[in-house]
């Protein structure tokens, strides 16, 4: 005789129908034709698969836990490192910083670098261009200038220039003036303030009047 074989669907049906405890396995097994040793077997069977069920979820949280644990000490490992070597190599000149980066570390890249230097991934790449023939050419001419007439502003170095032939405006001999630290030389504002707490005489020959030819001296105070 052929041995019946049931479905996973009827087997659940039949262990709900027994979790209920509203039947005796003898109902049940009336009612799903089939022999009350099975329904027993099959919800021992049930139960056990439960246990095992939130034993293995307990067990993959926790796994889940550890996991995300050690990844978050990794990280914070990793930001140590990187606030280590930005404490040492620290420095508030852009072209220092731009020397402190490092393109083949093994640990940071250069956009991680460039993050904790403050500084902006392109200017780590940028390359200065080489310096203009003409301008130095002007550079040349600028500081012969200067030193022969120190206090010439750039609208009279740009006159002269230009009248050597040169084609250059105002813009250009600032930037390379600026470029080359040259400003002329001219009296500046509050060059003669008192030092504080120092006496300050009084101006004797205030409100006093220098006479005409053939007229006498006045010192008339009005």
């Amino acid at each position: 005789m052929q041995r019946k074989v049931h479905s996973a669907e009827f087997k659940a049906k039949v262990v709900l129908e027994a979790l209920k405890e509203q039947k005796t396995i003898n109902e049940i097994a009336a009612v799903f034709k089939v022999h009350p040793t099975q329904v027993s077997q099959w919800k021992r069977q049930a139960l056990a698969e439960l246990s095992q069920l939130f034993s293995q979820k307990r067990g993959r949280q926790a796994k889940e836990q550890e996991e995300l644990k050690m990844a978050l000490y990794q990280e914070i490992g990793q930001l140590k490192f990187e606030l280590d070597w930005v404490k040492k190599k620290w420095e508030s000149s852009l072209e220092t910083k731009r020397g402190l980066v490092e393109a083949d570390h093994s640990r940071l890249t250069v956009q991680r670098q460039c993050q904790r230097l403050g500084l902006k991934r392109s200017t780590a790449y940028y390359q200065a261009r080489e310096e203009r023939a003409v301008h130095l050419v002007l550079k040349h001419r600028l500081d012969e200038l200067y030193t022969a007439w120190p206090f010439y502003g750039t609208r009279r170095m740009t006159a002269y220039l230009q009248q050597e032939g040169h084609a250059v405006n105002r813009k250009r001999v600032q930037r390379l003036m600026r470029e080359m630290g040259l400003e002329a030389i001219y009296p500046k504002r509050s060059l003669s303030q008192p030092m504080p707490g120092h006496r300050i005489y009084p101006y004797l020959l205030r409100d006093c009047t220098i006479a005409r030819p053939n007229q006498v001296w006045s010192t008339d105070i009005t």
